[in-house]
């Protein structure tokens, strides 16, 4: 059998870490089987429905890496076909006009919860004739009245619901608009959907939707429900415990390839494996490995997820990345040294890829004003004969690479009879504007002689500035 899954997002928001998992869930299970991944946008609440959200979720796919095969569909540009199917049960007994309004409806579900029972639509309509000539009505599916429905689901086993608990369900508005679970049915026949993976609170349509899909002949996909995300407080994910949206993550300077690997582990496991790639997860991937358990969101665990593809994935992979950081910041990295070669050198000393290009910029431009702190500890006065030494020393070197810049730092310091700090942290304040950065001789190998030079006359000038204020 082809496999083909689908991951079916409403508009009406951002990609969120739920659904972004959902998402890498079904993604995986259609790449480990060779299968196809359909991408549809569920957007039949015209009313909360957006552009802006459609274009979030194609960007938070996108940046994910979860290419689909097939789409994006969307439903609204399918209204004919369900139309045509909702005839089609209506001519076959499976589903009835109901003239019922709003408030007779509100009213019965009143007297129900009051006596203690669960609000249903009695079934007024199911089997009347006596239609009304020129009254609004839905349509319902005449869910049937007796048996059960058993979803046989890849996490939870199978889930058995009578049909006695459930009502007929609205297909098609007063208004002519079909359903949210209507249109799943037609779309996930018609796509030819095998393996729904979905979140757990889609478990209540699930029979309602196995019942329409029967009536209408359609072939049952199987079914995996996913348990939620919770905060690290035990409650359900939300803006309280930090960002929610998948480009929220990327705004924070968070690597796709760590929320990817961090996302497949809540609630998927294989041994005591942490560490996945991409091609490591769809070899791996298995449905029925998935657990029942919520999973807790730890925002630690991601930290370090991270910090482990930015010092492990090549240079050049993280700079993809990094770019749109620097861009943020209005800095031109094609004013400077490679921007692989800068993340070499800063990857151990950074969470974030945010983190990295706020304390790169001084390789694309100058910096305005040295750091307060390090300027006042390390540019004084009897620091001058040590820059001045140095400066000449870099200055009249006729190779400029980390083993002759190193060698000129060293023999300053000799010179002058000083410890390396005394030459060394002068001259880092004086390149970079503060007193962290790599090691002097990759960092300054990244600059260019005339820079280092410019730089080093401009602590100079500092130093006399102090001096005569």
């Amino acid at each position: 059998m082809s496999i083909t899954t689908r991951f079916a997002p409403s508009p009406t928001g951002y990609l969120h870490v739920g659904g972004a998992r959902t998402a890498l869930y079904s993604w995986l299970y259609a790449k480990s089987k060779g299968g196809d991944f359909v991408l549809r946008i569920e957007d039949t609440d015209i009313e909360r429905s957006t552009q802006s959200a459609i274009d979030a979720i194609l960007e938070g796919m996108a940046w994910l890496g979860l290419s689909h095969d097939k789409g994006p569909y969307y439903q609204t540009k399918r209204f004919d076909r369900y139309k045509e199917l909702i005839q089609q049960l209506l001519d076959e007994g499976k589903a009835y006009k109901c003239f019922m309004s709003s408030a007779e409806l509100d009213a019965i579900r009143e007297k129900q919860m009051a006596a203690g029972e669960k609000p249903r639509y009695p079934g007024t309509w199911r089997d009347r004739t006596d239609h009304p000539a020129d009254q609004p009505f839905a349509i319902r599916f005449k869910n049937p009245l007796a048996g059960s429905v058993t979803i046989k689901d890849h996490i939870r086993g199978d889930i058995v619901i009578s049909n006695q608990e459930l009502d007929d369900l609205i297909i098609q508005r007063s208004d002519g608009t079909p359903t949210y679970n209507f249109c799943v049915v037609v779309d996930d026949w018609d796509m030819g959907i095998t393996h729904v993976v979905r979140g757990e609170d889609h478990i209540n349509n699930t029979p309602r939707q196995i019942n329409i899909l029967q009536a209408l002949g359609a072939p049952i996909p199987e079914y995996a429900h996913v348990s939620m995300i919770l905060g690290d407080d035990g409650k359900k994910l939300s803006k309280r415990h930090g960002a929610v949206s998948v480009m929220q993550y990327r705004d924070d300077g968070y690597l796709p390839q760590a929320l990817l690997n961090y996302l497949v582990r809540l609630g998927w496991s294989h041994g005591d494996q942490e560490i996945f790639s991409v091609d490591e997860m769809i070899e791996l991937f298995d449905l029925d490995a998935i657990g029942q358990s919520a999973s807790a969101f730890n925002t630690d665990k991601l930290i370090w997820l991270n910090q482990h593809y930015i010092k492990s994935l090549p240079s050049s992979d993280v700079a993809e990345h990094a770019k749109w950081h620097f861009d943020q910041l209005d800095i031109d990295i094609n004013n400077g040294p490679s921007l692989a070669s800068v993340i070499e050198i800063q990857a151990d000393r950074v969470k974030t890829l945010k983190e990295l290009a706020e304390i790169s910029v001084y390789f694309y431009q100058e910096y305005d004003e040295f750091d307060a702190k390090a300027a006042k500890k390390h540019l004084r006065p009897v620091a001058k004969d040590a820059l001045l030494l140095v400066k000449e020393k870099l200055s009249g070197l006729s190779t400029w690479d980390p083993e002759s810049i190193q060698e000129a730092i060293n023999s300053t310091a000799e010179e002058l009879d000083v410890g390396m700090g005394k030459v060394g942290m002068p001259l880092r304040v004086a390149v970079t504007g503060s007193g962290n950065s790599p090691s002097l001789d990759v960092t300054l190998n990244l600059l260019n002689q005339q820079q280092v030079a410019q730089r080093i006359d401009k602590a100079l000038i500092y130093i006399a500035n102090r001096e005569n204020s």
